[in-house]
């Protein structure tokens, strides 16, 4: 039982802070007599959690494929956290950036491993079903993804590979993402003509994805890892759990990725030269050899750049 010296003294620190914000302390104590004992499924929100799900076809495995995807996004948010606390702190330290970068990174390692169940979890031929009432819905759309990598690294390193002579410092951001390595899921370089799941992905997120890029411009992990002192910048584990992140991110989770879509789009009971949801060149695009995104390339000798998922 919590003696009264010690109810008196909890007391005080309460009373401190509500002064702290302008609120009586009486007024306080009174919500907290009137209010709820918490519980596990209102902390959760788990009613609203699950009735998230909403089949479009009557397929049983549709359920997995969405509640997969959103699962996905679920640690793509905890990843940004992750992030955001990196890029707004004020005095980096080597331990509690690498400490950071190894949370996310074992985020990732659950992603990757949940590949797994896209590729065993689901029946092919409900897939290949089910797949044609997406359209044109792709998993290219993720835009808490896609935030991943703007706050992950300076935009240069995710500029399509053919392009990034023409970009500089001086370069728009409007110009700057249209010339993105993702833009050649979407977009016939030839003609210059944007498909349609391209389109509406711009329309719903561009200016958000503008004003993210120009606030993570200089507090990316890298900036932040380039401004360090040097004797923090060349901590070993720090360098270790960078490369770690970068790795994972970049080719073992890309590449867990690439095979399951391999997986259903080349399984025999696809039509040949069957595209992604969206309408893709889903191969480029994904595969790390052909774009080499690489987040920290300092980090990395140029023969390993110049390797850079071509053993996978």
């Amino acid at each position: 039982m919590t003696t009264q010296p010690k109810i008196n003294e909890l007391l005080k620190k309460v009373e401190h802070k509500y002064e702290a914000i302008g609120i009586d302390l009486d007024t306080a104590l009174e919500g907290l007599l009137y209010s709820k004992p918490m519980n596990y499924w209102d902390y959760i929100q788990t009613d609203a959690l699950l009735n998230l799900q909403v089949q479009r076809t009557q397929y049983p495995d549709e359920m997995v494929f969405i509640m997969y995807h959103q699962v996905n996004e679920l640690l793509f948010k905890m990843i940004l956290w992750e992030i955001e606390q990196v890029a707004h702190h004020p005095n980096l330290t080597a331990t509690f950036f690498s400490s950071r970068l190894m949370r996310i990174s074992r985020y990732f390692d659950m992603l990757t491993s949940s590949f797994s169940i896209m590729q065993e979890g689901m029946d092919v031929e409900q897939y290949l079903k089910f797949r044609n009432t997406l359209t044109p819905a792709s998993g290219f759309q993720s835009a808490q993804y896609r935030k991943i990598e703007f706050a992950s690294t300076d935009l240069i390193n995710l500029i399509d590979a053919r392009f990034r002579k023409t970009i500089d410092r001086n370069t728009t951001y409007e110009y700057a993402l249209d010339h993105l390595y993702w833009q050649a899921a979407g977009k016939d370089y030839k003609t210059g003509e944007k498909s349609y799941l391209l389109k509406i992905f711009e329309k719903k997120y561009k200016n958000e994805f503008i004003a993210f890029t120009q606030e993570y411009n200089t507090i990316n992990l890298y900036a932040k890892f380039k401004e360090l002192p040097k004797e923090v910048k060349n901590d070993s584990e720090l360098i270790k759990a960078m490369r770690h992140y970068d790795y994972t991110v970049n080719i073992t989770w890309v590449i867990a990725h690439y095979n399951a879509a391999k997986h259903y789009l080349e399984s025999g009971l696809a039509d040949e030269d069957i595209e992604a949801t969206g309408g893709s060149d889903w191969k480029k695009y994904m595969h790390p050899k052909y774009q080499k995104r690489i987040f920290f390339p300092s980090l990395w000798s140029e023969q390993e750049i110049q390797d850079w998922g071509k053993n996978v």
